[in-house]
């Protein structure tokens, strides 16, 4: 299996890598400032309490937790994330595909993880789209049943394809030592 970034000469990923990282860190400062507002008795993690909230029930106590401010960072979050999310998944992808060909180089196991590792971060970027639509439908005011749990799914799958990229990455980053 091959990833597009594959096609990037090796010469130009670090630098690329590198401004995928510059803007993930801004972004996810923006967000962070954002969430600060979300974080309430009934949200004790924000905006990840709102994207696991998974019912009608628990949605609702947490909107009722939070001021029209706090809606409106809500808001303000989740269209910063549709920049984060791009950011993100391309930048693991990349370092996914960087991490197989350091495996590849030394003959250690698992290079051939990187390519699907790298479609996977592509993948968690379009649960996380579609979490933050099924999220803005709630604070829009939607009641429909469909979206807490909608949104619950896919950060939860979000969150296991993200992670198992960084742990790759870093596996990578390691192997080229």
């Amino acid at each position: 299996m091959r990833h597009p970034f594959e096609l990037i000469p090796a010469d130009r990923r670090t630098p690329i890598l590198w401004s995928l990282l510059g803007l993930a860190v801004a972004s996810g400062a923006a967000l962070a400032v954002a969430d600060k507002r979300l974080r309430t008795k009934a949200a004790p993690w924000g905006i990840i309490s709102f994207e696991l909230a998974g019912t009608r029930a628990r949605v609702r106590s947490i909107l009722e937790s939070w001021d029209e401010d706090a809606r409106n960072s809500a808001a303000l979050n989740l269209g910063v994330d549709y920049l984060f999310l791009t950011v993100y998944a391309n930048g693991l992808a990349l370092a996914c595909v960087m991490g197989a060909d350091a495996l590849k180089k030394r003959g250690l196991p698992g290079a051939g993880l990187g390519a699907p590792l790298a479609w996977g971060q592509w993948l968690a970027g379009l649960l996380d789209a579609t979490e933050n639509a099924a999220l803005l439908e709630i604070l829009r005011g939607s009641d429909k049943a469909l979206w807490p749990p909608l949104a619950r799914r896919c950060a939860q799958a979000k969150f296991c394809l993200v992670s198992a990229g960084i742990v790759y990455a870093l596996l990578g980053h390691c192997a080229r030592r």
